[in-house]
């Protein structure tokens, strides 16, 4: 039995929160079970230096956890003057995974950044923080048309992510930090809604799996993605595939 008594494959409870900050274009309140993410989408004029004159614009993330967001606190990144490794692959991630998602030629001249501020950890905080993202990100988007920023719809269509392991010899859906710490293998998955896979980050933690416990992983991966993109549809009041 995993400690939070559910079934191996049974999410945690998700609630995606619209609208969830007055200022931004597009924001979000994700929540995997205790773990919480605010995601909010700024828009600004103007791309990269790398990009100039390249016709495209671009999007990006940053990503942080505030001091007490965990059981202890921890001192905030800007005030060491640097970002720790797990930031920066965090943000990356965030970033790429967003990125597949939307036509950066349709967003010419404009960058927008996501801002994932974990508020809450109680394990699978980046998986929760691209879910999150995502349904901020298409209300910037959605800001931008509505002010003609932008002509042409530049939405793929979605992205989330969830993570998977093996815990006590058993593959499990969407870990919470008491069984992250413990499991044998860890894993997570993002993907697009048209069921192509953006990124498998799986390790060993503490035996190494074979192919068919990786094909079991992946599968369970892809259940409870499928669950997250029928909540980020409800979520923007598009029509869920079920309904």
């Amino acid at each position: 039995m995993r400690p939070s008594q559910r079934q191996p494959n049974e999410m945690r409870q998700i609630r995606l929160t619209r609208d969830y900050t007055m200022h931004a274009e597009g924001s979000a309140l994700v929540e995997f079970g205790e773990t919480k993410v605010i995601c909010t989408a700024s828009v600004a004029q103007g791309v990269p230096r790398f990009l100039r004159d390249s016709n495209k614009g671009w999007v990006t993330a940053e990503y942080g956890m505030l001091p007490r967001a965990t059981h202890e606190r921890t001192q905030r990144e800007a005030t060491r003057g640097n970002q720790g490794g797990r930031t920066f692959e965090i943000q990356r991630l965030i970033g790429r995974s967003l990125r597949a998602m939307i036509n950066v030629e349709a967003i010419r001249d404009y960058t927008i950044t996501i801002d994932c501020d974990v508020i809450q950890a109680d394990g699978g905080t980046r998986t929760a923080a691209i879910t999150g993202a995502c349904v901020a990100l298409i209300d910037a988007v959605r800001y931008m048309q509505q002010k003609r920023m932008i002509t042409k719809d530049p939405i793929r269509g979605l992205v989330s992510a969830v993570s998977v392991g093996i815990y006590n010899n058993v593959p499990i859906l969407d870990l919470d930090y008491k069984e992250d710490s413990n499991a044998e293998v860890d894993m997570n998955i993002v993907m697009t809604d048209r069921g192509e896979f953006i990124e498998v980050q799986g390790t060993g933690e503490q035996r190494a799996f074979s192919q068919q416990e990786l094909n079991q992983l992946i599968e369970l991966g892809k259940h409870g993605i499928e669950h997250l993109f029928n909540l980020q549809k409800e979520a923007l009041g598009w029509v869920t595939e079920s309904a």
